[in-house]
């Protein structure tokens, strides 16, 4: 299925939670923000969270510096 992630349309599995993805990508869970059409997600609930065809994702990344 097809998903837009941060801009970009990307075939994911069917049914992949917001975790799955993550780890897809190897992102640390504890380092992003993830919004899902709009809606930010708690990172409690990334395994939990499916994905569906035509959902809009954002992922940010946390970054220190200065």
């Amino acid at each position: 299925m097809t998903i837009h992630l941060n801009g970009k349309a990307r075939e994911v599995a069917e049914g992949v939670t917001v975790g799955r993805l993550l780890e897809e990508l190897k992102l640390q869970p504890l380092r992003v923000a993830v919004q899902v059409n709009q809606d930010i997600i708690k990172r409690e609930r990334y395994e939990e969270v499916a994905l569906q065809s035509g959902d809009t994702v954002e992922i940010l990344t946390f970054m220190s510096g200065g």
